[in-house]
């Protein structure tokens, strides 16, 4: 979240969806970081939206990365969020064109609670004539994974959302009880959970 950056609407958040879709020819692109809440949080703050990129990876990168493997001859491993990085990351037409560009990233990038797919935000969108969902941690569960950096940038991000729409602090604490963090890192983000009831 850039102060001062470029705003980001939910047709961004589609624009992203529809180029994996097409680039990695698959029906399911993940959403993850700060942008996520374009899929979750219709009335989100524009605080909150100030970015230049939107991180995102095609559900079928482990496989996509197999395939292309077997077509390579310097024996290099072709890595799907480098490709991304290529075709739409900073600097690329699609960045010169839209006015942001999509981070490679994967799995591993956000630190989200067990069981966070099930409740996932999914959106729809067409792309070469085949329906294609672009999936996003539901709201709490990606305060939990800004809660797990807990930089300023992140507190004022979960401040903003908490101003706008009060959270469920208490569902938000539980939540991060079930996220893989370092127990230090936990329970420093469940006292800053706490010091936001004061905000309220």
């Amino acid at each position: 979240m850039a102060e001062g950056g470029p705003v980001r609407d939910f047709e961004d958040l589609l624009r992203v969806v529809r180029a994996l879709a097409f680039a990695f020819d698959t029906d399911t692109v993940y959403i993850v970081g700060s942008q996520a809440i374009l899929a979750s949080m219709s009335d989100a703050p524009e605080a909150t939206r100030q970015s230049p990129e939107i991180d995102a990876f095609p559900a079928n990168a482990k496989v996509w990365e197999m395939k292309e493997a077997k077509h390579t001859r310097d024996g290099v491993q072709p890595i799907a969020s480098e490709h991304i990085d290529g075709l739409f990351g900073a600097e690329s037409q699609f960045h010169r064109t839209h006015g942001f560009y999509i981070d490679g990233v994967d799995e591993t990038t956000a630190k989200l609670p067990r069981g966070w797919l099930n409740r996932a935000v999914r959106v729809q969108t067409e792309v070469g004539g085949r329906t294609v969902t672009g999936v996003a941690p539901a709201l709490e569960d990606l305060v939990v994974s800004k809660l797990a950096r807990l930089d300023d940038r992140d507190k004022r991000f979960v401040s903003a959302i908490h101003g706008t729409r009060p959270l469920d602090l208490e569902l938000i604490e539980q939540r991060i009880r079930k996220t893989d963090l370092d127990p230090t890192v936990a329970e420093q983000a469940i006292a800053y959970v706490r010091s936001l009831a004061s905000e309220g």
